[in-house]
This record gives structure tokens, C-alpha cells and sequence, in this order.
């Protein structure tokens, strides 16, 4: 065994795949052929255990209470299972339960609530459709965020949080990147009528003219609702109760405590001190949502598993991939019509303040949304005292 192929195992092993699952990943994505007592061998080597050696029941209530501090107070004890497992901890689901009813009974309590039913929703395979959105709740202090998910996997394709979502050029970007990532685009897309979204549609309808298939051209960008834009509606909800809702709940904190005016310097502060926080604990929902188990509904043809399994190998689920192929010199014209992020997280003069005022004051950069928002509080004042 190589170690290259070690350290596939660790990876998948860590990010909570069964045995089989990994099996087909390393076949699949890796052209290695192992059988199932190869792998369970390799991994009693590597001391890769799933129900025995667990880890210490403090270790385990250490990082829940952590977790339980900031935004996994949102979130239910499979997703934290999960989050558990991929920090390298062996402990078993129901262990995760009950620690959680114990340190966190009133979250326990408001997570038991009914979900809506929703209309039925089928496509043959990944990249046949894909969902692209903006999410304002966090514009009023100065963050929007955009993103786009696969319709059939339910895979997310990118979630981006920055200064602006409405900025066509910069959502055309996101777009742009993930095709160039990809090296196709999708057969259709589905967005809202909103201004930031025409670029994409453009350059969707651009990339697809030459094709010949029944959704090619202007068939290739679907404009509706958002609010029947199911796939990533369905997601904001997501991504509210495991990660937005804690920071709305800092931000509203800021302003009823007299520290955020909605002012042009206060959006800045904001996202000087919390913008890369934002976007690392939205990276980390993404990546917990694409490697977590979807469950089928029944009565719906609805197909269960892990989306970036469906994502990558969709013949094991009965689909077929409908990536589009792209010239990428066309791409590349593409390209030059987008306006990727800027290196400065908030305005560049307020950018430059701020860095100067924290070397003078020995201020380190926050580590976490706690430590944003003393920063946060030390900058405006400092900086309000001397307009």
C-alpha cells in the first residue's frame, strides 16, 4: 500500500464514509482496487476504529461544549455526530445525543419543531439543474451571501459570503470559477429575476448556443420566484439554523447594546473584523452538509445519500451525469467580464486604518466571534472618538 492511498483512507475514513463508500471513492476517483478485507486490514493498521478506542467522554463534552458556544447551538446531534467524527473523535451517535440533552435541553426542545411538506422534485442526474440564490440576512450589517446547489445531489457548489451578492460581475465570478472547476457547465440553470444574476444567464446562454440538446440556448437559464426556487431555498433554511442564525443573533446584539448604526464605517468594521468568520464557518456547513447522509423521503422519488456521493458518482444511484462540455478559450472571454473578490475584506481605507490601529494597540486578529466583536467595539470607538 502507498502512502498516497494511506492517506486517502485517512481522509475518507475521517470525513465519516463507510467502507463501501470508500471502496468506490478510491475506485472511481482513483483508479485503486481494493477488496473489502484489504481495506478493514489497512485500516486496523493505521488505527482507524469506529466502534472501539473510543475517545475519552470528557474529550467528547469538551468539544461539544465548544461547539454548543457557537454555532452548533443550531444544529442536531447527527450534524454534530458528524462534526465529531471529522475532528477525529470515535464516539458513537447516541452518545453525542445524550451528552447534547444533557449540556443543551433547551436547544433540544426548540430543534423539535414540524417540517413543511414540500412539492415533489426529480431531475435524472447531477449537473442537469442547478439552483443559484442570494441571501440577505446578514446585508444589513453589511454581508451578503450567494450560492448554488445541485438540483438532483443536492451538492453545494459554491457558498460565498463577501461585501456584496447583488454585484453581477462578482456573482458571474463564482459562476465562471466553478466551470472552469469543473470543466463544463450545467444544463440549465435556475435563478430569480434579480439584476445580479444577469451576467450568469448570459454567459450560461453564451456557453450552451452550440449545443443541440432540447434545453440548449436560451432554454439553458430559467428565471421564476425565488421563493419556488426549491433546492436552495431549502438550503437558506439550512444554513440559517446551523450557522446564520448565531451571527444575526451577534450582530442584533451589537446594535440593541448601541454599537452598530447600519453607518457606511460600522458595515465596514463589520466586515473587516467578521467577513473571513463568516465565510470559514459557512466552508465549514458546506462541507459537513456535502458528506453527510440524506435520508429518502418515502412516497417521493427522492434519492437518498451523501450529495457529494451523488455528485461524483451518480451511476451508482441509478443517474447520469449532464455536464455540459465548454470551450475553454470561451470560458476564458468569459473570464474577463468578472470581477473576482477583492483582497481587502471592507473598504481599502478603512481596511488600512484598522490595521494600523491594531498594531499600535497590540490587538490580535480574532479567532473567533467573541474576539470579533471586542475588536469590533475597540476599533469603532477608537476610530468614532477621532472623526
Amino acid at each position: 500500500m502507498t502512502p498516497m492511498t494511506d492517506d486517502l483512507i485517512k481522509l475518507y475514513f475521517s470525513i465519516g464514509f463507510s467502507n463501501k463508500e470508500i471502496l468506490m471513492l478510491l475506485a472511481q476517483n482513483h483508479r485503486i482496487v481494493l477488496s473489502i478485507r484489504t481495506l478493514k486490514r489497512h485500516c486496523r493498521e493505521l488505527g482507524l476504529f469506529r466502534r472501539k478506542h473510543h475517545s475519552d467522554l470528557n474529550d467528547v463534552k469538551a468539544f461539544l461544549q465548544q461547539e454548543l458556544q457557537h454555532d452548533g447551538q443550531m444544529q442536531g446531534y447527527r450534524w454534530l455526530h458528524l462534526r465529531a467524527v471529522q475532528n477525529g473523535l470515535v464516539v458513537q451517535q447516541d452518545t453525542i445525543r445524550q451528552i447534547i440533552k444533557f449540556l443543551d435541553p433547551e436547544g433540544v426542545e426548540l430543534r423539535r419543531t414540524r417540517r413543511l411538506r414540500r412539492r415533489q422534485y426529480n431531475t435524472k442526474g447531477p449537473n442537469a439543474l442547478w439552483h443559484m440564490d442570494s441571501y440577505d440576512k446578514l446585508k444589513p450589517y453589511g454581508i451578503g451571501i450567494n450560492g448554488c446547489i445541485d438540483g438532483f445531489s443536492r451538492f453545494v457548489l459554491w457558498m460565498e459570503a463577501y461585501t456584496t451578492n447583488n454585484d453581477p460581475k462578482v456573482v458571474a465570478n463564482y459562476f465562471i470559477e466553478c466551470v472552469t472547476r469543473l470543466g463544463g457547465c450545467p444544463e440549465r440553470i435556475r435563478a430569480d429575476n434579480g439584476t445580479e444574476n444577469g451576467h450568469v444567464a448570459n454567459m450560461q446562454v453564451f456557453l450552451r448556443r452550440n449545443h443541440t440538446d432540447s434545453f440548449a440556448k436560451d432554454s439553458s437559464f430559467i428565471y421564476g420566484r425565488s421563493t419556488a426556487n426549491q433546492r436552495i431555498e431549502s438550503w437558506w433554511g439550512i444554513l440559517r439554523k446551523q450557522s446564520i442564525q448565531f451571527w444575526m443573533n451577534i450582530f442584533k446584539t451589537l446594535q440593541e447594546n448601541g454599537h452598530f448604526s447600519g453607518s457606511f464605517l460600522d458595515k465596514s468594521l463589520v466586515q473587516f473584523c467578521f467577513l473571513n468568520l463568516v465565510q470559514r464557518d459557512v466552508n465549514e456547513v458546506v462541507r459537513t452538509w456535502n458528506t453527510h447522509y440524506i435520508r429518502p423521503r418515502p412516497g417521493q422519488e427522492v434519492a437518498g445519500g451523501r450529495p457529494i456521493l451523488m455528485y461524483t458518482v451518480p451511476q451508482e444511484y441509478d443517474a447520469e451525469d449532464c455536464l455540459k462540455t465548454v470551450d475553454m478559450e470561451e470560458v476564458a472571454v468569459c473570464k474577463e467580464e468578472c470581477t473576482p473578490k477583492s483582497q481587502f475584506p471592507c473598504d481599502e481605507t478603512v481596511f488600512e486604518l484598522c490595521l494600523l490601529l491594531m498594531q499600535e494597540n497590540e490587538w490580535e486578529a480574532p479567532t473567533d466571534a467573541y474576539n470579533a466583536a471586542e475588536l469590533y467595539t475597540s476599533l469603532r470607538a477608537v476610530l468614532l472618538e477621532n472623526l
